[in-house]
């Protein structure tokens, strides 16, 4: 009895079992959407930009561990003008379906007929046992055609993965030889949150393990492995060498690598370029006008706080009551709500708009403060308390050296360790009084206070004599 031959049968490829739709990002998307992730946008901004949707691009970048494919990557090469593109396939069909032949086909796209008559006899869907020429489908089969996998070298060497394994996330022990499990932590699937017990282990670094294995195996060249491949094993699933759950004995906890763009663009979004220190008049630098003010919080015990204020040219201090709010310690806190510690945006606005508005308008110039999320408010506290606020950079406590050294001389009363909560409005004025009542001698031994009174009196005389 004669088989009958179906047109699909041409196409030279194995039975291939579906593995369901087709992928929905093509290669150029996919290609926009890591070109955008390392600019460090979002996973699903970058999504938008590339044109696909915002869930495609999260499970695109969750897929791979954060970490782009090779043929994604910026330092990969451009794909070779000798194998077709999506534009020339989607051609291809538009041409066929017009009815045109082969030769027609490649002469348009300036191709040799042999490779028009491959890639339709190659890349065609074979449903039904016909051979249907569509676009996406072909692009799909030429994909899965070129890829070139290769198994991880930990998948490989079972005696390499279990060294890995044990320096990574092998059994505390105490000095007798006894194991210490340590806390029992459940492993969620994502990162560890905050203030919460972390899995005890021996949690080597890749790096470590990585450089030690030549000490350890001097004369085994098959214990070699890189640090990259271990972070590639552990965050890329797809290689199967390495179970996620092993992120968990990494010292950040990391489930994705973050990309170095989004990292080094992660800070205050209620920072902007203008309200930066050097955009800051230099007459407050050189400390040659009064009203040019430094502030910040001193910490106690419970996260009690105290605030500072300091004016640059006479090292006037004002100090800030903190009362925490009445809840505190009672409810936990409310996602997005007011900090019951008492030193929130809204309390800190607050209590710098109660206290520097009584001051004279030439003296409120300007606020230099650290990019603490209590100056979140920076803007309404422009308009409540009329002074212009600037931020410092980031990690420079040095360009806030005046509001600095007051905090110091502030620890002899308010010593590190302790609750500050406990200090009255009228205790905090007292301890303010009694430091600007000290001869200084950046002012030639007078007092901070005697500096102020100065400028007021002058600054009365002149509007007396307008």
């Amino acid at each position: 009895m004669r088989k009958h031959r179906r047109r699909s049968d041409r196409s030279g490829r194995a039975l291939l079992f579906s593995p369901g739709r087709p992928v929905v990002a093509g290669r150029d998307e996919q290609r926009r959407f890591w070109a955008a992730i390392a600019a460090g946008m979002a996973s699903e901004d970058a999504a938008l930009q590339a044109g696909m949707s915002q869930p495609v691009g999260s499970r695109l970048f969750r897929r791979t561990g954060g970490m782009p494919p090779a043929i994604f990557r910026p330092s990969a090469k451009p794909l070779s003008g000798r194998y077709l593109s999506f534009a020339e396939r989607e051609e291809i069909a538009l041409l066929r379906v017009q009815g045109c032949s082969m030769r027609e086909v490649a002469r348009r796209l300036g191709r040799a007929a042999s490779t028009i008559s491959r890639e339709l006899r190659r890349n065609a869907a074979t449903r039904s046992g016909g051979l249907e020429y569509r676009a996406t489908t072909a692009q799909w089969h030429a994909e899965r055609s070129a890829r070139r996998s290769k198994q991880a070298k930990l998948a490989l060497n079972a005696t390499l993965r279990a060294y890995v394994e044990e320096r990574l996330a092998g059994v505390v022990v105490a000095p007798n030889g006894a194991p210490v499990p340590g806390p029992a932590v459940r492993w969620k699937g994502r990162r560890h949150g905050p203030r919460k017990h972390r899995r005890w282990a021996n949690a080597w670094s890749p790096e470590q393990i990585a450089r030690r294995l030549p000490v350890d195996f001097p004369d085994d060249e098959t214990m070699r492995i890189s640090h990259e491949a271990i972070y590639q094993a552990l965050f890329v699933q797809s290689r199967g060498a390495l179970r996620r759950e092993l992120t968990a004995c990494l010292r950040t906890g990391r489930v994705l690598r973050t990309p170095r763009a989004r990292a080094r663009r992660r800070g205050k979004t209620f920072i902007s370029p203008e309200i930066m220190i050097s955009q800051r008049p230099a007459e407050a630098a050189d400390r040659a006008v009064p009203g040019h003010w430094e502030g910040d919080l001193i910490l106690g015990l419970g996260s009690s706080a105290i605030g500072t204020l300091v004016e640059r040219m006479t090292r006037f201090t004002l100090l800030l009551h903190l009362p925490r709010m009445r809840n505190h310690g009672y409810e936990a806190r409310v996602k997005n709500g007011p900090a019951l510690a008492g030193h929130g945006a809204e309390a800190v606005c607050n209590a710098i708009t109660r206290t520097i508005i009584t001051l004279p308008e030439q003296l409120r110039r300007s606020l230099t403060w650290d990019q603490g999320a209590e100056m979140a408010q920076h803007a309404r506290l422009k308009i409540d308390a009329g002074i212009q606020v600037y931020f410092c950079d980031p990690h420079s406590p040095w360009q806030r050296g005046t509001n600095e050294n007051i905090n110091g001389l502030l620890r002899q009363y308010f010593p590190k360790g302790t609750d500050l909560s406990t200090y009255s409005a009228d205790n905090i004025a007292a301890v303010a009084t009694a430091l600007n009542a000290r001869p200084r001698k950046t002012l030639t031994w007078q007092t901070p206070a005697e500096a102020l009174d100065q400028l007021l009196i002058a600054a009365m005389s002149s509007d007396v004599r307008n």
